[in-house]
C-alpha cells in the first residue's frame, strides 16, 4: 500500500528545489536515488537527486525537476511511497475503528479517522453523540495499542463529556 510521505510545496531556488511539507518522521525516506509515485491524474515517479535541511525545513531536489517552473508546476502534489514499518508510529488507516478507551477503561468511542494539522494531528472519534477531535500528542493520547486496537486517551475535562466541571472552573464562581 502506498502512504504519503510529505506534499510538494513552494520552490526555493531557481534549479527545481522544492520544499517538502514531511508526513513522516523518517527523514532517510528521501536519501538520493529514493523513488516516489505523485499522486495525481498521471502517474510520474520522481527520484530524489538530493536532499537537505534548511532552516528547519526539508529541501529536496529530483532528477526530473530541472528548473522553478518545473517544480511550481507540482506544488500541493502528494509524494507517494511504499508503507515500510517505522518505529512507534503507526498510518492513520492502520488506527481507524479502534476502540478508544479512557485511562480508567470507559469506553469513550472509536476512531473514525485523522486529521493532519499545523500544530498537532488530530484523532477523530466518533462517540454516541458526536465526533470529538483528540489532539494526537502523548499527553492526550499515551498508548496505542495494536494488538487489542485500542487506544487510550486521558482527556481534559470536558473533552468528552459537556456536563464536566473542572475544579480550577469551580473555584471561580
Amino acid at each position: 500500500m502506498l502512504m504519503t510521505a510529505g506534499i510538494i510545496g513552494p520552490a526555493h531556488g531557481l534549479r527545481g528545489e522544492v520544499i517538502i511539507d514531511l508526513r513522516s518522521d523518517d527523514p532517510s525516506l528521501f536519501a538520493p536515488g529514493n523513488l516516489f509515485t505523485l499522486e495525481g491524474p498521471e502517474s510520474t515517479e520522481l527520484t530524489v537527486r538530493a536532499s537537505r535541511t534548511h532552516k528547519d525545513r526539508l529541501l529536496v531536489s529530483f532528477e526530473e525537476l530541472r528548473n522553478r517552473e518545473d517544480a511550481e508546476k507540482l506544488r500541493g502534489r502528494p509524494l507517494l511511497i511504499e508503507e515500510h514499518a517505522e518505529e512507534d508510529a503507526w498510518y492513520p488507516h492502520e488506527l481507524l475503528g479502534f476502540r478508544a478507551l479512557s485511562s480508567t477503561n470507559e469506553e469513550l468511542g472509536t476512531v473514525a479517522g485523522f486529521r493532519f494539522g499545523t500544530a498537532q494531528d488530530l484523532l477523530l472519534v466518533n462517540t454516541p453523540r458526536t465526533e470529538v477531535m483528540v489532539p494526537f500528542v502523548k499527553a492526550l493520547v499515551p498508548e496505542v495499542n495494536m494488538e487489542s486496537r485500542t487506544v487510550i486517551i486521558d482527556p481534559p475535562p470536558g473533552l468528552f463529556d459537556d456536563n464536566s466541571v473542572d475544579a480550577r472552573d469551580q473555584d471561580r464562581r
